[in-house]
């Protein structure tokens, strides 16, 4: 698969001819919203087995085939020339494609209000055939120890359909506010405990979940251990029913590190207790915070770094972003960015006629325009080259595989480059 980052004059159509491909098949995967006003800077899919890369000033046939993982005599014997024959610049180079290697997919689905959109159900519809686990979000805990349960629609059957594990999402939140009282409750009285368990355990086979997914946040440092404890009950009952258990964990770089979202989650307990877990390595740029990057990849990569330190990398599924934000100029503290999907973010650069940058640190795509208010904006998305070198991570880190927040936001590129890289396991 390449990705081609569009360069001044480009169409589609003069795109097409330099990889012997059809426009309606670069269409196709991409989905792109401006398909006659391509922005300077946008990222494209290119469906072919491999890619080419084109010669630079410098560069050599070693250090190319170095750099992509093959040996510079093979290398010269796929493209039909000699192995010690000087590169022009701009000459076309094919690279075999890498193996695929297995991974394992969630993706977080979060249905609001009285009714599931229907954009929603064929958003998570489009999804599944990619997925391992779906997991519509979420199971609310009360403090009786019953559930409030989430709308859940067609999203069992279309899990069923497709092969994935549906997961039961568990959280402590009230009123959609994560509490550490609810948490504090159902850690630490056993009663209530134990009538929660029963009652997660009911619930999961009348529907047919088989991981069950706790995403408790904002606990009292205090109740770390009771929360250790509480997962080691849970799975010794989980596993009576042949059910997985696995949690959700915020993105810490040491086992110490203070904040409320951090304290009680214990990195060692958990990857010795559960089968996996999700670390939510985005929000680094976030809706009330000032304009960046949501998933900068070397914050990404120190807490994934450190986590493997604590647990094996095969119970890491890394937190990906499936969307980004459009804030507006200078940040004011207790404002809020607006979230865009990577399709919408691509049309706004297209409608206000600006090129998209790409910051090689964080490894993201990002730009600036001026709406009629006269105002100024700053946006930072995701885009092929931003996931890729996710999936690069996930590669190199030897991780279980990838976790999406959240279904609903269209991001078709994705969903090919899954394909590309990696054989996704199926449990269902």
């Amino acid at each position: 698969m390449q990705i081609h980052v569009v360069a001044r004059n480009q169409t589609l159509e003069s795109i097409a001819r330099t990889y012997d491909v059809s426009v309606a098949e670069i269409i196709r995967v991409n989905d792109p919203p401006n398909p006659n006003d391509l922005v300077i800077g946008q990222a494209l899919v290119i469906p072919i087995t491999g890619r080419y890369y084109f010669v630079q000033e410098g560069d050599s046939l070693y250090a190319i085939a170095r750099r992509v993982g093959v040996s510079y005599e093979e290398l010269a014997r796929i493209n039909g020339i000699s192995a010690d024959q000087p590169l022009a610049v701009g000459f076309r180079l094919y690279i075999p494609p890498r193996p695929k290697i297995p991974a394992e997919v969630n993706a977080y689905v979060e249905p609001r209000g009285r009714r599931v959109a229907p954009a929603l159900i064929e958003s998570a519809r489009e999804a599944a055939p990619y997925l391992t686990y779906l997991a519509p979000f979420s199971f609310q805990a009360r403090r009786n120890g019953s559930l409030r349960a989430p709308l859940l629609d067609d999203f069992p059957a279309i899990a069923r359909a497709n092969r994935n594990v549906l997961m039961m999402v568990i959280t402590n939140q009230e009123e959609d506010q994560f509490s550490d009282e609810l948490g504090r409750i159902l850690l630490n009285d056993m009663t209530i405990q134990t009538r929660f368990l029963e009652n997660i355990v009911t619930t999961a086979r009348r529907y047919n979940f088989r991981d069950i997914h706790f995403d408790f946040e904002y606990l009292r440092p205090a109740d770390r251990e009771a929360y250790n404890r509480f997962l080691r009950r849970a799975r010794d009952r989980f596993r009576q029913e042949g059910w997985l258990i696995s949690t959700a964990l915020a993105p810490k770089t040491r086992a110490d590190q203070p904040g409320r979202w951090y304290e009680a989650h214990d990195y060692h307990a958990h990857g010795e207790i559960v089968d996996f877990v999700v670390i939510m390595t985005y929000e680094w740029g976030y809706s009330g915070g000032p304009a960046m990057a949501v998933s900068p990849i070397g914050p990404v990569r120190r807490v994934l770094e450190y986590a493997i330190t604590e647990m094996p990398s095969t119970k890491i599924m890394m937190g990906q972003n499936l969307y980004g934000y459009d804030w507006t100029l200078p940040f004011v503290q207790g404002s809020v960015a607006r979230a865009v999907s990577p399709q919408r973010a691509i049309q706004i650069a297209a409608e206000r006629n600006v090129d998209i940058q790409y910051d090689m640190r964080a490894q993201a795509p990002h730009y600036n325009y001026t709406d009629d208010q006269g105002r100024r904006h700053e946006v930072w998305f995701e885009d092929a080259r931003s996931i890729q070198a996710k999936f690069d991570l996930i590669r190199e880190l030897r991780l279980r595989g990838i976790s999406y927040w959240k279904l609903g936001l269209p991001f078709p590129q994705n969903w090919q480059l899954i394909t590309d890289n990696f054989n996704v396991r199926k449990r269902g």
